[in-house]
């Protein structure tokens, strides 16, 4: 089913814009507040926030859809999206909402759902939601005298420290490393240097200044440079970066080197295995993940599990078949004894972890496996269905053809802008650019048509 509002990552869009509007985010709160509604007890939403301007107007029209359903609103605000999972559990809500548009820049925002139990919402969910968005027949929204009431809590980034501190050995010292932490003028610019510096480190924070529109500016787990250049400068073990909302996050070693999300879930997988942890006899992660990354867990014995993308996919296999480590190649690392949802902090500290337990340089522990060459493009595109096109659908097959049974190719539309992203992956690397640039030429023709 076509939906209207909901992408791979709940709903997203640019700032004052459909859908991404005050009088969308209203109905949002009433909608959602309605759907959660269970009993006779007093309901609760929890929401947080990352540093985006727009923040300020999406989370007050969520407020008065909530509360005009009925519900309680606690207001977390600038804090992780991992944390809120962890707090509509803790606090027994609900439901819980982040408004943020994730790596995206400030321009943008979003709303992301979280169930009572601290995962996202199901695909039936969301559409029962999206038809309630668009009937003509009002909502029927709660009594004068039920009118929900709206305050913000203190202690969360507390809470929220010490959850990710627990994550690890209570004798796990970081003792000796020196980290740079770039919080990407994000949700995490407060929790990420204090979680770090509580556990003994010396850390060095970066674009941790938000001003509502500095949010991921050339910063964070999508621009990785100047987390290397200040690695560099001030000789550290490693680097960690965060994007805006803090569920993903990539590293850079002590030669600024990046580490993606493939590389960690390589490295996570295999320490859990060697200590009896690891689960399901492998991990989860999208169609996007290296081949090289599934050639490593072969050689390891375990298996990779792939599903479309969006990290609520990977989470539902995971629950669906009883794995607890799954992720995306972009830094959403899903650590199920740990969190419900994409977790960087924590999952930055078990990599931490292996640096300190094995006493060698990030270079050396985090270098799992030789990715083979990926190229991935995008075509940006207004309207139509142009991967239905019988030109493209030609070039398809024969990219496929010349790859062969040692490559892959993945072609799929964004679920957050619009655009067509196309990777190809293969022992050739001339090979895998040609056909790429050779499938981006077809589509982009069928765009101009």
């Amino acid at each position: 089913m076509s939906r209207k509002y909901f992408g791979t990552d709940g709903i997203r869009g640019t700032a004052n814009q459909f859908p991404m509007t005050v009088e969308v985010a209203m109905k949002v709160g009433m909608a959602a507040g309605l759907c959660f509604h269970r009993g006779n007890h007093r309901h609760r939403v929890v929401i947080g926030k990352d540093t985006r301007l727009s923040g300020y107007m999406i989370e007050n029209a969520l407020v008065a859809g909530f509360t005009a359903a009925g519900m309680d609103v606690f207001l977390l605000g600038p804090i992780p999206t991992p944390a809120v999972a962890m707090l509509a559990r803790s606090l027994r809500a609900d439901l819980g909402v982040m408004i943020s548009a994730s790596h995206n820049p400030y321009n943008d925002n979003g709303i992301k759902l979280f169930g009572p139990d601290g995962y996202k919402l199901s695909d039936e969910i969301e559409a029962r939601i999206e038809a309630m968005l668009d009937q003509k027949e009002p909502l029927q929204v709660a009594a004068p005298d039920q009118i929900g009431r709206a305050k913000r809590i203190d202690g969360v980034h507390d809470r929220y420290i010490e959850f990710a501190k627990r994550t690890l050995p209570r004798s796990m010292s970081l003792s000796g490393l020196r980290i740079v932490i770039d919080c990407a003028n994000g949700a995490a610019y407060k929790v990420a240097p204090a979680a770090l510096w509580e556990l003994g480190a010396e850390v060095i924070a970066i674009h941790d200044e938000p001003d509502g529109i500095n949010v991921n500016k050339e910063c964070g787990s999508t621009h990785p440079l100047s987390l290397s250049k200040k690695v560099h400068e001030v000789r550290a073990d490693i680097g960690i970066a965060l994007d805006g909302d803090a569920d993903r996050m990539i590293i850079v070693d002590e030669n600024g080197t990046l580490i993606d999300g493939d590389q960690i879930m390589a490295l996570i997988a295999e320490s859990w295995a060697k200590s009896g942890r690891l689960a399901g006899g492998g991990l989860v992660a999208t169609v996007m993940s290296n081949l090289g990354l599934e050639r490593f867990l072969t050689e390891q014995g375990l298996s990779l599990h792939r599903t479309k993308v969006g990290d609520r996919y990977v989470v539902e296999h995971m629950r669906a078949h009883g794995f607890n480590v799954g992720g995306e190649q972009s830094g959403h690392i899903v650590m199920s004894d740990f969190s419900t949802t994409g977790d960087g902090l924590v999952a930055a500290l078990q990599v931490l972890a292996c640096i300190k337990r094995e006493g060698r340089p990030a270079s050396e522990v985090c270098a799992k496996f030789e990715p083979v060459p990926q190229v991935l493009k995008n075509v940006r595109f207004s309207g139509g269905k142009p991967l239905e096109s019988k030109p493209v659908q030609k070039m398809i097959e024969d990219v496929r053809s010349r790859l062969g049974e040692g490559g892959r190719l993945v072609i799929r539309p964004s679920g957050t802008e619009p655009l067509i992203r196309v990777m190809a992956e293969g022992d050739d690397r001339n090979l895998v650019e040609t056909v790429v640039n050779d499938l981006i030429g077809v589509i982009a023709d069928q765009r101009a048509a």
